[in-house]
């Protein structure tokens, strides 16, 4: 296998993981996991979104989040950004880099954002103008790459559309998502494939969840393809409440376990990570979903 030497682990967890509770986790209990998050290793860590609170109750305090942390440097703090109104708020907290978010399905758009992707694309442009003259760092979210809830398959040539929309805006990394967890190995290197031929390999990111339990394969698949950076959730924390049945995303454990064994350089300590873990999934209650994380807990007892 030819695999890259080093690979970017982007941590969603805060982020993409606790949109999806039920309930607001303490401000408190985000600073500490996201400093603990810090402390293991992470270079890149989604810590919020400045989404209106009437839509995201759970991220309504993303700004006291971010001045709350102490922050450790060469660490990007990132956050999820709809709109130029939420680029302001991003920029007045210091946010690190930001990231827009569209979807390679139609329906898909206008049930999650209640816009056509064009349109979408239209409203983004604001932000990165506006990010540009800030010198602030944009990464461009395409969901549905590998699969919708509502339309099935989708083309990768449509994902690659997008994709090259979003780097022609000023988006300096695109992260491909399998909002679903519907993808397959051989579909998500013929994903790569298609939208490599638009945008730079080195451009890629890889955002998968695990509802079929493929999410570990499909990443080593694109990390053939020579694709470097990883987007997961420490615990396997979230989902996505527009797929029904999706579950959490890829856990960070399992992930950097894996590319331990493959011998790819992360800079990431797996105790550290795991403990992360445990802390987050004891403030809410529940067991962690990351199999590498039970293994370890259990030899350790």
């Amino acid at each position: 296998m030819r695999l890259p030497k080093n690979v970017t682990m982007v941590e969603v967890g805060p982020r993409d993981g606790l949109q999806n509770e039920p309930s607001s986790v303490p401000t408190a209990v985000k600073v500490e996991l996201i400093e603990r998050l810090a402390a293991a290793g992470l270079k890149v860590i989604e810590v919020g979104s400045f989404v209106s609170a009437k839509w995201m109750p759970q991220m309504a305090d993303t700004g006291d989040v971010l001045a709350r942390i102490a922050r450790k440097n060469g660490v990007r703090y990132a956050v999820l950004t709809p709109n130029k109104r939420g680029f302001d708020a991003a920029l007045e907290a210091k946010a690190g880099e930001v990231a827009i978010f569209t979807a390679a399905s139609e329906t898909f758009s206008r049930k999650n954002a209640n816009c056509s992707i064009d349109e979408s694309l239209d409203r983004f442009g604001a932000v990165t103008a506006a990010a540009k003259a800030a010198g602030v760092p944009v990464r461009g979210y395409v969901s549905c790459a590998l699969g919708c809830p509502y339309e099935g398959e989708v083309a990768p040539a449509a994902v690659a559309a997008v994709a090259g929309k979003l780097v022609a805006l000023g988006c300096r990394e695109i992260s491909l998502g399998d909002t679903i967890g519907r993808g397959t190995a051989a579909k998500a290197q013929a994903l790569v494939d298609a939208v490599a031929a638009v945008v730079p390999v080195d451009k890629l990111a890889a955002h998968f969840h695990d509802t079929y339990g493929q999410a570990l394969a499909n990443i080593l698949a694109v990390l053939e393809r020579g694709v470097a950076v990883i987007d997961s959730a420490v615990a396997g924390l979230g989902g996505c409440p527009y797929a029904k049945g999706a579950t959490g995303n890829v856990a960070s454990e399992d992930v950097l376990y894996m590319l331990d064994g493959l011998a790819v350089t992360t800079g990431v300590d797996l105790p550290k990570l795991a403990a992360a873990g445990r802390f987050i999934c004891d403030a809410l209650g529940r067991p962690t979903a990351s199999k590498a994380a039970r293994a370890l807990a259990a030899a350790d007892r």
